[in-house]
């Protein structure tokens, strides 16, 4: 039996469905402290002053901390080179220096014998700040008083570009133009935040509990800013209740409470509360679009402009502007486009800064490039599905590789069935189109997106197998849970090796000592690059079984076969061995009797060779109520091309929570600031989530009509997916329900937005 490909149930569910789960907040150690942060209450102004002795006399109080006391720690770094662009002058320090720039900002941390008198403390701190003009407006920020002593509020412009894009216009039979605005928005995982540290003065070791998704990066950073080495920091895995990205940063927190570990000799413990959450942690979106396409008489592109801006809030996280470069990269998509030329103003506020969540860039610049198509279908007179037909790229024309470098490597298009995909996709929007006529229903319409995402950077990921004397086999992988079912994915690729059931594989990850390198879950990374890692590990260990069984056995190793557990002889079932007697076999006299390395198991690093691309289209019936504004969403119909599902029902799930979380910044969400830069949601009663009610019924087709030869198995990845056509759907739904294509020019749609729209065509 095959186990990839099969929707086998998820190894974690039975401990996490019985409570049995392991987070951050469930590690308690004796003698433990809790930390507080004092937060700057203003978005931008000067420190002039911080009295601690108010908090320090407190009884229990055991260690407060201000900026002055870690002026010689380096701001947080980059974690990708991103030379001569001046980032640097932007990166944050682990407390405020001289100047705050956003609400939440930390300050000043305390540390108590419990979590109330922590919170008390850090309240009795006074905190003396000189207000400053608050810069919340990006595209006016450049002309505003800039937050750096040493650079504008602009940091930089990104370009990219190929083909002659002044002739594509010259040539043009029309112009179309759009501009979009996506509102600041991001992921909000069901667990905050939080980490708890331990430090064993007798052995100088750190130990960390709480890092999600990028352990070993984690370590890395902590180990330069404490100045330690990194083989004295041991990272242990905990249960993770999401990320999608927005946890994936090393955060100032991240220092502070390992920092106040090694000051005190104690185990320090911090979980964010919510407020915390939606004020400081990343932040993300908040591009504008300004697109301009060239089309020649027929409706097809000859070349197109693109000008976005891009608020990364006050400081420059450890990311980058890798979100920047994958928006201007990202825009051409699976279309076929002669001539290109877009640029990114990177832009600096005071607002919290931003970083990636789930297909970030990808989600922003679809939602403009669909809205753009559907104003030049409305201009050539032609159905959206067509011009869409007309521009998307065949396979007569893949590989496609138009001339542009995209996350260090050159941006190559090598699979895809992108006629196949709008075919599909067309008759589902023409069937939904015919029933919205056969209602009659004028404040109702049909959406179509067609999206485009990437998987696999980072460059590699490390694998590893192992099977003990009694058979058991673990699975070592370099990257991390974020609920994702990585656990069940890793075992299923390996147990197809090994010839076991993956339920009774132990998969391990986020664990320093005993995983010693990897790179992460990121990017719909794992899959792609550490099940291959996987993959290949399993694989040699079970070409090492099955030369070792064949001596056990006096059989050729070509006629064994790995089953059950075992090794047998082909034909033969009787004639076997467990896989714990071949590990017997493998001790370490045995194997060196032999000419083998002891143990039976294999650690392989697996290098990306190149990035791969999925891609779907997103179909959404909406209607639009007359007294309230709400957009209704009936029934959406999601296909996603993946190469191969390892875990379709996993796939699925990816699929379908990507979506909710599309239509949530579609229609509900926005962190929205006042012209102080005063957080405006900063809870679930002004920051709005979409909850089963919002869901309509969803159709998904998994697609694998394009697997990609960049790994063995021909898996995309398929994490992000879901959500990255979903905006564009929704508002090209809205747009048709008005009878107005790329009327939608920011997103979120607002019920006020859409009550005006209605009130000026009756009027009209």
């Amino acid at each position: 039996m095959s186990f990839v490909g099969s929707s086998v149930p998820r190894l974690e569910d039975p401990r996490l469905l019985r409570g049995a789960g392991r987070f951050v907040d469930d590690v308690d150690l004796p003698g433990q402290l809790w930390m507080r942060v004092v937060r700057s209450t203003y978005a931008h102004g000067q420190l002039a002053g911080i009295d601690t002795a108010a908090a320090e006399a407190m009884a229990g109080v055991r260690l407060v901390l201000t900026g002055a006391d870690v002026a010689h720690i380096e701001p947080i770094p980059l974690r990708l080179p991103f030379d001569g662009l001046g980032l640097e002058t932007a990166l944050q320090p682990v407390l405020a220096q001289e100047r705050v720039r956003y609400v939440g900002e930390p300050i000043a941390l305390v540390l108590a014998d419990d979590p109330y008198l922590a919170e008390d403390a850090a309240e009795a701190v006074v905190v003396d700040i000189e207000p400053l003009d608050a810069v919340v407006d990006m595209l006016r920020a450049p002309g505003q008083q800039s937050l750096w002593s040493d650079s504008s509020n602009e940091l930089c412009v990104l370009q990219k570009g190929y083909g002659d894009i002044a002739a594509a216009f010259e040539l043009a039979e029309r112009v179309v133009v759009t501009e979009v605005a996506i509102g600041r928005h991001s992921g909000v995982p069901l667990e905050t935040r939080g980490l708890v540290c331990d430090f064993d003065t007798g052995r100088d070791e750190l130990t960390v509990w709480g890092a999600t998704l990028v352990t070993h990066y984690h370590r890395q950073v902590l180990a330069r800013l404490l100045g330690r080495s990194p083989a004295t920091i041991h990272m242990r895995s905990t249960d993770a209740g999401g990320s999608f990205g927005v946890r994936g940063d090393f955060f100032p927190e991240d220092f502070l409470v390992a920092h106040g570990a090694v000051l005190t000799g104690r185990p320090v413990k911090w979980i964010e509360d919510r407020a915390e959450n939606l004020t400081t942690t990343n932040h993300a979106r908040e591009q504008t679009h300004r697109l301009r396409g060239a089309f020649d008489p027929e409706g097809r592109l000859l070349g197109l402009e693109a000008e976005v801006w891009h608020n990364k809030g006050a400081y420059i996280r450890p990311t980058g502007v890798i979100v920047s470069e994958l928006t201007l990269g990202m825009i051409p998509g699976p279309y076929r486009l002669p001539a290109y030329a877009a640029k990114i103003h990177v832009i600096t506020t005071n607002k919290t800064p931003v970083g990636p969540y789930r297909a970030p860039g990808r989600y922003e610049l679809t939602v403009a490039r669909e809205q753009l198509l559907d104003l030049a279908a409305a201009e050539f007179d032609l159905d959206p599905v067509e011009i869409r037909r007309r521009n998307l790229l065949t396979a007569a024309e893949l590989p496609y590789e138009p001339g542009f470098e995209l996350a260090g490597e050159s941006f190559l298009l090598d699979s895809g069935d992108f006629i196949g995909l709008i075919e599909q996709t067309g008759a589902k929007y023409a069937e939904w189109c015919d029933h919205i006529k056969d209602m009659n229903d004028h404040r109702r319409g049909i959406g179509l997106s067609i999206f485009m995402d990437k998987s696999g950077l980072g460059f590699y990921e490390t694998g590893a197998v192992d099977i003990d004397t009694t058979g058991t086999v673990r699975v070592f992988i370099g990257g991390a849970s974020s609920g994702q079912g990585i656990e069940t994915v890793m075992a299923q690729i390996a147990a197809d090796e090994l010839g076991v059931d993956p339920s009774v594989i132990h998969v391990i990850y986020g664990d320093s000592d005993l995983v010693p390198d990897g790179v992460g879950s990121w990017s719909s990374r794992s899959t792609v690059i550490g099940g291959m890692a996987v993959q290949t590990a399993a694989r040699h260990t079970a070409d090492k079984a099955k030369r070792i069984a064949a001596d056990l056995l006096e059989a050729a190793a070509d006629d064994l076969i790995l089953a059950d557990g075992g090794v047998h002889v082909a034909g033969a079932p009787a004639k076997s061995v467990t896989l714990g007697q071949v590990a017997e076999a493998c001790g370490t006299l045995e194997a060196a009797e032999r000419g083998e390395e002891p143990g039976l198991g294999a650690r392989e690093v697996h290098f990306d060779e190149r990035m791969n691309y999925p891609y779907g289209a997103v179909v959404v019936d909406a209607s639009l109520d007359p007294e309230s504004g709400q957009v209704r969403l009936h029934r959406v119909w999601l296909g996603c091309e993946v190469g191969k599902a390892v875990n379709p029902k996993l796939v699925e799930g990816q699929v379908l929570g990507g979506f909710a979380q599309g239509l949530g910044g579609a229609l509900l969400e926005e962190f929205t600031f006042d012209e102080n830069g005063q957080p405006q949601a900063a809870n679930f009663m002004d920051y709005l989530m979409p909850t089963a009610a919002d869901l309509p019924p969803i159709e998904t087709a998994i697609l694998e009509n394009a697997p990609t030869p960049t790994n063995p198995l021909g898996a995309k990845g398929a994490g992000e997916a879901g959500i990255a056509g979903a905006g564009g759907a929704i508002a090209a739904a809205v747009g048709h329900a008005l009878g107005d294509p790329g009327v939608v020019r920011a997103l979120p749609i607002t019920p006020d937005w859409v009550l005006t729209q209605l009130s000026a065509q009756q009027e009209g």
